[in-house]
């Protein structure tokens, strides 16, 4: 948390430290649509017998297409934005298991769909240029918090669980208790580029394309620690990416400038 907290206080400052010049303010709102996707892959030495010392293997994907709202301010070099956006996913999550002079067992197999609901807080620095009299593009960059509000699983011949009740196994942290909903609260670092194009008079239609490259998320990190007590792991290697585009569109009003 301080780590998401000194980057969210950085890009305030690098927003604030671009060049001074007359500002135009604007305001204005949208729609969005995006897709994420999640791979990780998880390697440890370990072992459900503690007298026969072998390999954890665990491989997590997802896959999720996401929509929503979005209100935004902008001050010609900083954009502030507020969404609530839903999504819909699949995922699997496997981890097996490999004794020293074995072979790869699974200990266990989970896959189903899922339901999330956010609310996000974005702040991005832009740098505006402008091509004709009516159309300005515009380099982004920053990062959004985005807070759960909502988090089902429904797996494979099941029915939907909230993923705070404990009902479901994978979602019980080492000391046996459920995850609370801020588990799922994560930061996103965004890159990408937009366009404003000039209707007559005030307003505007913008759209902007951005790539997330997701932070880990309290429930990810509480999932390795799972498995260093389950496992008595050790020499825990994770890599993969969560990250996906969004595309926005939406229609703003001048304030003052042009």
């Amino acid at each position: 948390m301080k780590k998401n907290l000194a980057f969210i206080v950085f890009m305030i400052l690098l927003v604030m430290g671009l060049p001074a010049a007359p500002l135009s303010k604007s305001a204005g709102g949208g729609g969005l649509v995006g897709y994420t996707f999640t791979r990780y892959t998880l390697d440890a030495e370990g072992s459900l017998d503690p007298l026969i010392p072998g390999n954890i293997k665990s491989t997590q994907t997802m896959d999720r297409v996401n929509f929503g709202g979005f209100l935004f301010f902008d001050a010609t070099y900083g954009v502030a934005a507020v969404s609530l956006r839903g999504g819909n996913n699949s995922y699997s999550e496997t981890m097996d298991q490999k004794l020293n002079g074995g072979s790869w067992v699974s200990i266990s197999d989970d896959e189903g769909t899922g339901t999330e609901t956010t609310l996000g807080f974005s702040l991005l620095g832009k740098y505006p240029f402008r091509v004709t009299e009516k159309i300005t593009w515009f380099p982004l960059i920053g990062a959004e918090y985005q807070i759960a509000l909502l988090e089902w699983r429904t797996p494979q011949g099941d029915t939907a669980h909230d993923r705070t009740s404990g009902e479901l196994s994978a979602d019980i942290d080492k000391d046996g208790h459920s995850y609370p909903l801020s588990a799922w609260n994560s930061l996103t670092v965004d890159l990408g580029a937009g366009v404003d194009y000039q209707l007559k008079g005030p307003l505007f239609i913008r759209n902007e394309l951005t790539f997330s490259f997701r932070l880990q998320t309290p429930y990810e990190t509480g999932a390795q620690e799972m498995t260093t007590h389950r496992f008595n792991a050790s020499d825990i290697v994770l890599a993969g990416l969560t990250g996906g585009p969004t595309l926005r569109t939406s229609v703003g009003y001048r304030l003052t400038g042009r």
